[in-house]
This record gives C-alpha cells, structure tokens and sequence, in this order.
C-alpha cells in the first residue's frame, strides 16, 4: 500500500486496530488526535515504560497530529489533507461529524476519490444508535458472553474481541472498496458496527436456538457440539486439548490413546452425534487415558498418533514459545518486542514504524497542508 494516503479520526482500539494493518502494509496513515487530551488509549495502562501497551501495540506505523476539529483553521488543515487522502477512517459517536460537514457523504461528495469508513458501536441507526459500545457491553450485548465461560457464569473473552473483530472487518471493506476504486475511480462508503460484527461471529450459536431449539451451552475448555474436544488433566496437573473432527481421527485415538479399538464402532460412539449423546459415559475413559500419563509424553503419543491437540498455556508459555515470532516496535518510551504481523507476503514485509509521541508530527503536517489549507479559509 505503499503510495497510499490514510487519514484516521481515530481513538481506542477498533479504528486503530484497522489502520494499524494498512500501515503495516506501507500505506501512510495520519492519526489526528484531539487537542490537550489525545486518544484515550494513551491513558489505559503504563505497562510499556509508563506507556500504554493498547497504544504502542495498535499505532505503529502512524504519524501524529493534534487538531481541534471545531477550529476553523485545524478544520481546513483536515480538509487539506483528505483533498489528498485516499480513506478517510473516524470512529466517533454517529452524528458528530455531520454539525461540521466532516460526514462521510458531505466528504466524498466534495472528494469523489475519497473512501471513507465509518466505525460505531450500533450503526447509524435503530434504537441503539447513539449507545455507547465498548468492547465489553458488545460482548454481552450480543450472546457472547452467554456462551463463554463455565456452567458456574458466563465469561468475558480475555482480549479486547469485539474491538478487534471490527478493526478486521474494517480493514477488509477498506481494502475492497480500494480494489472497486481502482475499477471505477470513484470512491466509496463503507460502515462497520461493532455489534453487527459479532452478532455475525454468533450466527451458529443464533440458528441453533432458532431452527433446532437447543441452547449452546457454556462449556468452559470443550466444543458443546462437537465430542471430544476440550481440555483434559494429565497425571502432572498440566492440561491438553485434543480436537476429534471425523471417524478416521476418532479411530486412531480409540487405537492409540484409549488402547481400546472396539470403541470406535460402538454404536454409543460412532458418531458425533452419539459421542454427544453419551458425553457422561466417554468422558471418564477420556480422562482415565491422560491422568495415567505426564503431559510430555501424552504430547509425543498425540503427535504421533497425528491427532490435533494444543498444551493449554499461560502468558508465561507464550512468551517461551518457540512458534512465536517477535518484531521491534519504536516509541517514545523505547523499544519493544511485539508480536510479528500475521501476514507474510513473499516478498517481504515493510518494515513497522514507531509508535508516535502525542503531535509527534504536527509541526511537519502542518507545514505539509498548511499551504492548502490557507486557500480554504
């Protein structure tokens, strides 16, 4: 994406999370942060050196602009800047653009190469419009968290899930009106809720309660429709979860790690839907099998056995782990290892900017637009 111009009227996680990506990419991404207070994700923790780790991690890359928007010379500073932009990214509360002629549609109607991208908790409208969303609330508000946790209550997922989904989200609808503009030369609109993304991500939990009226249940470490798949105990208190996902699997572990090969076509066992059915027989033999070995050795037999399975780690883990790749990520405070970006490319990736200070670049965009600008005043 090198070449291209992102302009991102952006706080928290979901917006930065989507521009974080289009960054890492090449492209050149302007955050504005508001004037005297800057993205309030700059205030969430001091875990980086007395900086935000939300931050660091989600902002790399970007140049760092303060601006009052309600200003009418930071106004035609902005304005200077989308003339050239090509996405226009904002995640603030639906409506607060539109008192400014900062609105998607105002924009491309004055920009027609603009793209522009909406992010907001609820959408733009229906009850809930103008409720606020944050990552948490989204989580219950849509099922999630009925669905996460154990019998004993429901549970929060342990990463900001709903904020990132919609980041993702928005990066791909992003990258696909990119892909229409190139066809049309036009720009185009794009909006995404963080509710709609997950009640997207619900939609199997949603048809089962709806067309087979069953209720997903909370099943902590295990599949509630899919048998065995879950955590079991091995004989030195460390956890695996195994993955069974057809016969042939199935067979190989009755061989193999139960000793018992008669299992496999049993008529209580030989299906998915009859491993279910009988969950409180085949449990047991499943955790009979692991108690009786320490986890190393129950890993070599299942990775011998070529079943799926997982060591259920703590942060602790992953940080030793010897899949995790790291990259360097430049701030203010210093350098930190993060975690690399996911995506390959065979040519290699572009190398990840800093994570800017507060204005870090005001003075420089300044002098950039600032001549543009003027003409608009």
């Amino acid at each position: 994406m090198a070449g291209t111009l992102v302009v991102a009227l952006e706080q928290a996680v979901a917006a930065p999370f989507c521009t974080s990506r289009l960054a890492d990419a090449g492209a050149r991404v302007i955050k504005i942060e508001r004037k005297g207070a800057g993205d309030f994700a700059r205030g969430y923790d001091t875990a980086a050196h007395g900086e935000s780790a939300y931050f660091i991690w989600l902002n790399r890359g970007k140049e760092s602009v303060a601006l009052d928007i309600k200003s009418g010379e930071d106004r035609a500073l902005l304005l200077a800047m989308l003339e050239r932009a090509d996405v226009f990214i904002q995640n603030l509360l639906p409506g607060a653009l539109e008192k400014l002629g900062l609105d998607s549609a105002t924009l491309r109607e004055r920009f027609p190469q603009l793209i522009t991208c909406d992010i907001t908790g609820y959408g733009a409208d229906g009850p809930m419009r103008d409720a606020k969303a944050y990552d948490l609330l989204i989580q219950c508000e849509s099922g999630l968290a009925s669905v996460t946790g154990t019998p004993d209550g429901p549970g929060r997922v342990g990463v900001s899930v709903c904020d990132i989904s919609t980041g993702m989200t928005a990066h791909a609808a992003i990258c696909e009106a990119l892909v229409e503009r190139g066809r049309t030369g036009r720009g185009t609109g794009v909006s995404v809720a963080m509710f709609d993304t997950l009640a997207d991500w619900m939609a199997v939990p949603l048809v089962f309660h709806e067309y087979a009226n069953r209720h997903t249940p909370r099943v902590g470490l295990s599949h509630p429709n899919i048998c065995p798949y879950g955590a079991y105990t091995c004989r030195d208190g460390e956890q695996i979860v195994i993955s069974i996902q057809n016969e042939r699997e199935w067979a190989r572990f009755c061989d193999t790690v139960l000793s018992q090969p008669d299992l496999a076509t049993d008529p209580r066992f030989d299906s998915n839907d009859s491993r279910n059915s009988n969950r409180g027989v085949l449990q047991p033999m499943i955790e009979a099998a692991f108690a009786a070995r320490d986890r190393p050795d129950m890993l070599d037999l299942l990775a011998r056995s070529m079943i799926a399975y997982g060591a259920v780690n703590d942060i602790a883990a992953l940080s030793q782990h010897p899949q995790l790749d790291r990259t360097t990520i430049a701030s203010p405070a210093g350098a930190f290892r993060m975690p690399a970006p996911p995506i390959r490319r065979s040519g290699g990736n572009p190398a990840l900017g800093p994570s800017p200070g507060f204005d870090a670049d005001g003075a420089a965009i300044r002098t950039e637009f600032g001549a543009m600008s003027r003409k608009d005043r």
